[in-house]
């Protein structure tokens, strides 16, 4: 019987880590034990799910029915294999399957638009809650929208709601138009798309006054954070960066959903969690309720706030 050749991890010329192991005759199992070693060696933050998500993916199951381990022929190694080490040189997981899970869709990713984080479901799930129980169709705003996580999300868990979705970057606009497409053909309300800078009210002139909730996800890190490769090398970086102090689209969208807002409208932005103090404050004179919320690890994650009633 021919033995398999052990796995080898070579740095590259970027000092990385690649993966030049055989599959060999290897089970199902062996292979994603093996695989989840190559990527902890590669300084992947989770391993073993993301050898499971490959393998998952590679077969065409879901990630719980590998536990049946159906057979792998050899083009299915081959494949697994070829993930496995571009996973090991940190390109993104959801760059590799296609996908991103978010809320209760999975949503197209690729090179071009930013991959929606978990963190995220947070802030959809507070702008879905509240838009349903709101009255009539309101009209919901994602600024800075990207793959469109947080409109398609909310069109989603609220269908009478007229979502509108408002990004400026050609090549996340392409995935944008593909989500929102395959959402209305999955029987979701159509989100609109709007080619425009979400800090730009007069894009949304028809609009002004008459919102009752805006959302935004925006770039909101420091300039010279240390970042992980999958962030630094393939997230673009204007959907990730904004400013010395993360605050230069901040500051300029806070002001644009106040103009496009009803009095009494609600607000509700992501951002950095060294802003904890700084973005609340930034609502407090537009916005009253003005509440930061933690994400699942207890840090500060979003800001939410009801716009002044001035009449």
């Amino acid at each position: 019987m021919r033995l398999s050749r052990c796995p080898t991890l070579r740095p590259d010329l970027g000092g990385r880590t690649r993966y030049t192991g055989q599959v060999g005759r290897k089970s199902g199992t062996a292979l994603v034990a093996e695989a989840a070693r190559v990527l902890a060696a590669a300084g992947v933050a989770s391993p073993r799910v993301d050898a499971e998500l490959l393998a998952a993916h590679v077969l065409g199951v879901s990630r719980a029915q590998l536990v049946l381990m159906p057979d792998w022929d050899d083009a299915a190694k081959r494949r697994y294999r070829q993930l496995v080490a571009a996973r090991a040189q940190r390109v993104p997981l959801q760059h590799l399957t296609g996908t991103a899970g978010f809320g209760h869709l999975e949503l197209a990713v690729g090179p071009g638009v930013f991959v929606p984080r978990p963190e995220t479901e947070l802030l959809a799930d507070w702008a879905s809650r509240l838009v349903a129980t709101l009255p009539g169709d309101p009209v919901v705003v994602d600024l800075a929208s990207g793959s469109g996580a947080l409109a398609l999300e909310i069109a989603h868990r609220c269908p009478a709601a007229r979502v509108v979705a408002v990004e400026r970057s050609e090549a996340a606009l392409v995935w944008l138009r593909r989500n929102a497409a395959a959402r209305a053909a999955a029987g979701d309300r159509p989100v609109t798309v709007v080619a425009a800078d979400a800090t730009d009210p007069a894009a949304l002139g028809d609009l002004v006054g008459q919102v009752a909730v805006v959302v935004c996800n925006p770039p909101y890190v420091p300039e010279g954070t240390p970042v992980p490769p999958e962030v630094a090398d393939h997230d673009p970086p204007e959907a990730v960066f904004a400013g010395p102090d993360g605050l230069a689209v901040i500051r300029p969208v806070v002001a644009c959903a106040a103009t496009l807002l009803r009095p009494g409208g609600w607000f509700g932005m992501e951002h950095d969690d060294t802003h904890g103090e700084v973005v609340p404050a930034l609502l407090r004179g537009r916005f009253t309720e003005v509440t930061d919320h933690p994400d699942l690890a207890g840090r500060p994650r979003y800001v939410t706030g009801r716009r002044v009633d001035t009449a």
